[in-house]
């Protein structure tokens, strides 16, 4: 059954007349998707050090994609690693990518999440605004992952920062699990590539042809036609669905790939390619874990709020980043 508390969501929607996401135009669903985290999310926690940063826009600009001037990126520390951390302890750290269908959502929508990460697993915690559409469309965001990414290894290489460049994880959820993916992919062979893949109810196959979508793709939170509206303000043009960067289960190999912790909810549209993803992984020897909150919709690991099992998936994920991160000594 659905759990309780997601159906109380889902009738309170309805009950208000909550207006389908595709309904709206993209300013008004970026300004409710906003609005509405003061209702559905838990207090932010409290982390030593948060600083926002402004990173250069280079690789779209070199293969000639339309995108934005520069990516804005949050860091946070968190507070006892802080204040106890051994002086020649270096600290890993999670890249990671809101969700939001590539088209609402952004730093602030996932404070909370990205706090609560930080000193959940006592790593340093980047947050991604990346380039979105229908303004940016593919593959702007992905290159901006790939940008964020260099960025953050070149100041640890120039001892800017107390990380260790091996323990840098890739993550996001929903279309930012899609980025962290694909990233991952984009990565393999290139040097220092990410240690570690945190997955959350991630869009993996453009096609958008899993039995789940037809399944789950109506009363669910995400709809159907909330999912054509999101691919289409992203991928604008349908013959890139098939291009790895946007449908990263449909790459040519997954060998070689970090560990990864695919996290799914058993009321999503996308659970199945989530689980596809995952045994993709699986068959090619990479190590990778998949967790089914079975009884859960689509975004609800931002709602602790108001789904008390959205607190239990966020620990869930600061435990194996804490594994995957744990400090070294140089």
């Amino acid at each position: 059954m659905l759990d309780p508390q997601a159906h109380a969501l889902l009738k309170l929607m309805i009950d208000n007349g909550v207006a389908p996401v595709q309904t709206l135009g993209v300013i008004q669903a970026r300004e409710t998707y906003n609005a509405r985290k003061s209702f559905t999310q838990p207090d932010a926690p409290k982390v030593a050090q948060v600083m926002d940063h402004q990173v250069a826009s280079q690789l779209s600009k070199a293969h000639g994609v339309v995108s934005q001037e520069s990516i804005a990126v949050r860091e946070y520390w968190p507070t006892h690693v802080r204040e106890q951390m051994d002086a020649e302890a270096r600290l890993g750290a999670l890249i990671y990518m809101h969700g939001g269908g590539w088209t609402i959502g952004n730093i602030e929508t996932h404070d909370v999440l990205c706090r609560s990460l930080c000193e959940q697993s006592s790593c340093v915690v980047f947050s991604v605004d990346y380039a979105m559409g229908p303004e940016y469309p593919f593959p702007a965001a992905y290159f901006d992952v790939l940008d964020v990414y260099a960025w953050l290894q070149e100041r640890i290489a120039r001892s800017a920062l107390k990380l260790d460049p091996r323990r840098v994880a890739l993550g996001g959820d929903s279309a930012g699990g899609n980025l962290a993916a694909a990233a991952c992919l984009g990565l393999k062979g290139q040097g220092i590539e990410p240690c570690y893949q945190l997955l959350i109810y991630p869009a993996t196959n453009m096609l958008c042809d899993a039995p789940s979508h037809r399944k789950f793709g109506k009363g669910y939170m995400l709809t159907s036609e909330a999912i054509e509206w999101f691919r289409g303000n992203y991928v604008q043009d349908a013959t890139l669905y098939t291009d790895w960067r946007a449908s990263p289960l449909l790459a040519p190999s997954h060998a070689d790939l970090p560990p990864a912790l695919v996290l799914i909810a058993g009321f999503d549209p996308l659970s199945d390619e989530g689980l596809m993803y995952a045994d993709a992984l699986s068959s090619c020897g990479v190590k990778t874990q998949v967790i089914n909150f079975e009884r859960q919709i689509h975004g609800f690991i931002t709602m602790g709020r108001l789904i008390d099992e959205a607190n239990t998936a966020v620990s869930v994920c600061a435990l194996a980043l804490s594994h995957a991160l744990r400090p070294t000594v140089f």
